[in-house]
């Protein structure tokens, strides 16, 4: 193999070894890419997700209240009965009061 066999050869080795490394840059731009696409889609699904869960919380809460208030109500409609039948019982005897009172 003369000088000049030897040069080419090494020259070709260079090209070889540029062409392998330009790949592999590309190759890696590509999974830098493809990763931050993934780690992307990762975090809105993961955002999404948190929204769907408050919600699912705010929405038990909001029927969990709703219970309370609805126990609340019927137990002060049932207060303003007795208390509506019980000066009903004593109407009379006010308005005799009052009578006996102007009266005297």
């Amino acid at each position: 193999m003369g000088m000049v066999d030897v040069l080419r050869s090494i020259k070709n080795a260079e090209q070889a070894a540029e062409k392998r490394l330009s790949d592999a840059q590309d190759e890696a731009a590509k999974i830098v890419a493809d990763a931050r696409k993934k780690s992307s889609e990762m975090i809105q699904a993961a955002a999404d997700q948190s929204v769907a869960n408050a919600q699912a919380i705010l929405d038990d809460a909001r029927a969990k209240a709703q219970v309370d208030a609805d126990a609340v109500k019927s137990e002060g409609a049932g207060d303003v009965a007795s208390i509506d039948a019980q000066s009903s019982k004593n109407q009379d005897k006010a308005v005799q009061m009052v009578i006996d009172a102007l009266s005297a």
